[in-house]
């Protein structure tokens, strides 16, 4: 008897180890080469530096769509030239932005000013599951205005796409600062 019941101890103390629970949902780990920048003249009246990874196409007169193949997604640029329309070009660049506020959880705007080449705008980053991640405009308020949106090819999925939201907006705010007027 005494046997059975230290058989038992013994069994019972080397059976017991711990519970199997299931494996979370994983995620992607989405990792991008270095940016490396190249100037791109745009044969229009600006220019700027882009990332070597982004395939540069025209839309229409002066702008453009630079396609990120790896991410799915594209940056859309827009120009237009001012004539006397500055206030109307600016209020429908923030209208644009604000649109998405019905799915955004947050929009942060960051003012961009380089007196030296005249180059003044906004950049908007706009957190949550929205249709667009980021967006900015420049302008020099006499001449020339630039528009800018990001777009994935993607069901809005935020912490999905988070890191190459970061990656392309880090391609943004390179592109607002390299922006140069003809």
């Amino acid at each position: 008897m005494r046997n059975i019941l230290l058989g038992l101890l013994a069994f019972s103390l080397f059976s017991c180890g711990e519970d199997t629970l299931p494996k979370p949902k994983a995620q992607l780990r989405l990792d991008y080469k270095d940016a490396k920048y190249g100037f791109f003249d745009s044969g229009c009246s600006y220019q700027f530096e882009v990332n070597e990874m982004a395939k540069v196409s025209s839309k229409n007169a002066c702008s453009f769509e630079l396609h990120y193949p790896k991410m799915k997604a594209t940056l859309y640029l827009t120009y237009k030239p001012v004539n006397g329309n500055i206030d109307t070009l600016l209020i429908d660049a923030q209208k644009l932005t604000y649109e998405h506020v019905i799915k955004a959880d947050d929009i942060t705007t960051q003012p961009y000013l380089n007196y030296e080449k005249r180059v003044y705008g906004m950049f908007s980053a706009v957190g949550g599951d929205a249709a667009t991640n980021a967006q900015f405009y420049v302008t020099d308020s006499t001449k020339h205005f630039v528009a800018g949106s990001l777009y994935f090819y993607a069901k809005p999925n935020y912490d999905s796409i988070l890191p190459a939201v970061n990656y392309v907006k880090n391609d943004m705010r390179h592109l607002m600062e390299t922006i140069e007027w003809k």
